[in-house]
């Protein structure tokens, strides 16, 4: 059996507040990761906050619908992003959102093979039966790795994002169990 929490260039962990809040704060003074990331307005806030939001959620626990990972590279070992997923278990279906802070690891692959160990972690682990995601248009590299991992283009909401003056669309993917197995299995039915 693979390794859960183990790709071939990242590997998930729990960081402690104090060392996300430092990456965070500077991840959000990029304002160009922040609108590739969210949807809302780019704002700034403190360490201090940051930890402080970080603590409150690890005082709280794990949860059993949301499940919050930070992701290392395993050459450097080095803090580059978060992975959270939100599951809904009546629907067997979860949605996930990731995000790479650090630019250098931009466009090397980070980011699939943080989608794949994902896609192993929800099937296998959790068993849902659907995994979905949103993402900006103005996000090629994104659709380009999702695409990668098997997701396919469901939908689009129409000019629901207004990014520098210039309003943009959402698109929703997503994958199905059954097609990630497959994928696992060579493509083979």
């Amino acid at each position: 059996m693979k390794d859960l929490f183990r790709g071939e260039l990242v590997r998930f962990t729990f960081e402690e507040p104090e060392t996300r809040a430092k990456a965070d704060v500077r991840w959000q003074r990029d304002s160009e990761f922040v609108r590739l990331a969210d949807s809302d307005p780019c704002q700034l806030s403190s360490e201090k906050k940051i930890r402080e939001w970080f603590d409150k959620q690890a005082e709280d626990g794990p949860q059993p619908k949301r499940y919050s990972f930070s992701v290392r590279t395993l050459a450097e070992d080095r803090y580059i992003g978060f992975l959270g997923l939100w599951v809904d278990l009546i629907h067997s279906e979860a949605w996930v959102g990731l995000g790479i802070g650090e630019r250098e690891f931009w466009s090397h692959g980070y980011g699939t093979d943080m989608m794949k160990l994902c896609l192993q972690y929800v099937f296998t682990e959790l068993g849902v039966e659907r995994l979905s995601l949103g993402l900006h248009e103005y996000n090629p590299r994104a659709l380009r790795s999702y695409e990668k991992c098997g997701f396919r283009l469901e939908g689009r909401t129409r000019k629901d994002v207004l990014r520098e003056g210039r309003r943009t669309d959402t698109l929703w993917m997503g994958i199905l169990r059954e097609e990630w197995l497959q994928m696992q299995n060579g493509g083979q039915k």
